[in-house]
């Protein structure tokens, strides 16, 4: 056998790994982060978060943050994610205990504090808690959402311990938190959901704008295409 053999040729060698959504999204979240922290203007993150949804793999996606990620080291925090990048925990007094909406609706986002112990009332009405930029005051964080004819949304960042009960009596709640594995050592926020005829759904990242969710539905459908055009060719061999 001759060592040429032994050579892989280009035809052999693997593929790039190709991005799959929650990359996308954990890149595009990381980019807003480094935008809070000055290390992007407004136009470059735009710029950025449209590629963010076209380049196909994910080396591509790396290259787009690698000049806005503290790495690693004595002395620097490294920006795993949107928790290590965004959620602090001050502990103390002070913070939201109380979210109530009766017949109206509450909307708690942004840069807000909430307490070790919350508690989201929603009767005939509803409530939107996004805890991805929230102050916590404790490592434990207790989230009770109550909803009779009612219901909320509850956004929780990537990469924070997330732990959820819940009880739904003619209606019903929705769990979506992904297959994450969590780091030990980090903030845990605990959920407790009761819905009477209503429900409440729980979902990682943030919110995606409705810019966001066209790019990313175009990029599917250029996935899927490309698949599809693969897939004939290899037919036709």
């Amino acid at each position: 056998m001759s060592d040429e053999s032994l050579v892989p040729r280009p035809s052999d060698q693997r593929p790039e790994l190709r991005a799959s959504d929650a990359e996308r999204e954990l890149t595009a979240e990381t980019l807003r982060v480094a935008m809070g922290e000055g290390r992007l203007t407004v136009e470059e993150l735009e710029d950025r978060l449209r590629s963010v949804y076209t380049v196909p793999t994910v080396r591509e996606l790396e290259l787009l943050v690698a000049d806005v990620t503290v790495p690693a080291g004595p002395g620097n925090r490294a920006l795993a994610g949107p928790s290590a990048a965004g959620l602090t925990v001050q502990e103390g007094p002070g913070g939201d205990r109380w979210v109530v909406s009766i017949m109206s609706g509450h909307d708690r986002r942004g840069r807000w504090r909430i307490a070790d112990r919350c508690t989201v009332l929603n009767i005939m009405g509803g409530s939107d808690i996004d805890l991805n930029d929230v102050e916590l005051s404790a490592p434990v964080t207790q989230l009770n959402v109550y909803s009779v004819m009612g219901g909320a949304e509850v956004r929780v960042p990537d990469g924070v311990s997330v732990e959820v009960s819940n009880l739904a009596i003619m209606g019903g709640n929705d769990i979506q938190l992904g297959d994450e594995v969590v780091p030990p050592g980090g903030p845990v926020i605990r959920i407790r959901l009761v819905s009477i005829m209503g429900g409440t759904e729980v979902k990682r990242g943030r919110r995606l704008s409705k810019e966001e969710r066209k790019r990313l539905k175009e990029e599917r459908k250029r996935e899927k295409e490309l698949r599809k055009a693969e897939s004939r060719g290899e037919l036709e061999e």
